[in-house]
């Protein structure tokens, strides 16, 4: 038996030495889940047992070698709901959640909401959840994301399909009320500059699009005039540095109206938002 304070300290300390950028919390998430509970109550807990303390030191191991928190514990939260992530699928980040509420703001109620690049399902899983009169929609290309959005969305009543989102949802050409989409936005020169964490465990087809970033963007442009009827909304993320060049793509077009960028809560530009005009 080791003491909790002992061993969250020497977890933190190697963490930190490797770069983590949040070694207190993953360090305290990890034990808590090696323990079978919750952060909250790990001061509840005096001593480490010996077979705990075995399983916590390969995690943080694994930890400090940028392997995702998320892939650790298997789990990934994201507004209300949970999602079982790992290997092969991109894991939700916490900014995303300001796309998803936005959507859960404006849909119309009943409307027809479209998830495209849907990825773990997050967006779509938070729209069902918490806005139940929306028929929700979700299309992801990667035949493991797709599986981890199976999973995730079991139950919800997601239309979920495998495809492109280019070519998808031919069937609701015209009828859609909002699309929302976190699409790969990253340069292809801007590879080294990417955290490990997803430059070596999150799919690259949902991370890098073109040498500008911008190569998606402008795909869904194209499929959002589509599927959108007259009056309806998309929405979708992009990276801090793309508050001007991701919704000049939309503004360049002549179809969209209120085209409109929106800042994280630290600031950073994050998403855009249009409104399809013709």
């Amino acid at each position: 038996m080791t003491s909790r304070r002992a061993v969250l300290s020497a977890a933190v300390d190697l963490l930190r030495d490797a770069g983590v950028a949040s070694p207190e919390h993953d360090a305290a998430e990890l034990l808590a889940h090696v323990l079978g509970t919750t952060r909250s109550q790990l001061p509840l807990v005096d001593e480490v047992p010996a077979e705990a303390l075995a399983s916590y030191d390969d995690l943080i191991t694994r930890r400090a070698a940028r392997e995702p928190l998320q892939h650790l514990t298997g789990t990934a939260y994201f507004r209300h709901v949970e999602l079982a992530v790992g290997p092969g699928v991109f894991v939700p980040r916490p900014e995303t959640e300001l796309l998803a509420g936005w959507a859960i703001e404006v849909a119309p109620r009943g409307g027809v909401a479209v998830d495209l690049c849907t990825g773990s399902g997050a967006v779509a899983k938070a729209l069902a959840d918490e806005r139940p009169d929306l028929h929700v929609h979700a299309v992801e290309l990667d035949e493991p994301a797709h599986r981890w959005a199976e999973r995730n969305l079991e139950g919800t009543g997601v239309d979920l399909r495998q495809g492109d989102f280019a070519t998808a949802f031919d069937d609701l050409l015209g009828a859609v009320d909002l699309i929302t989409c976190n699409p790969p936005y990253i340069p292809l020169e801007a590879w080294e500059s990417v955290a490990p964490e997803a430059r070596d465990h999150d799919p690259h087809l949902a991370l890098f699009s073109g040498a500008d970033g911008l190569d998606a963007i402008r795909v869904l442009e194209r499929r959002a005039a589509l599927l959108l009827r007259v009056g309806g909304v998309v929405g979708f993320e992009h990276a801090d540095v793309q508050g001007e060049s991701a919704p000049a793509v939309f503004a360049a077009t002549g179809r969209w109206a209120d085209v409109r960028d929106h800042a994280d809560l630290a600031g950073r530009a994050r998403f855009t938002t249009a409104r399809l005009a013709r």
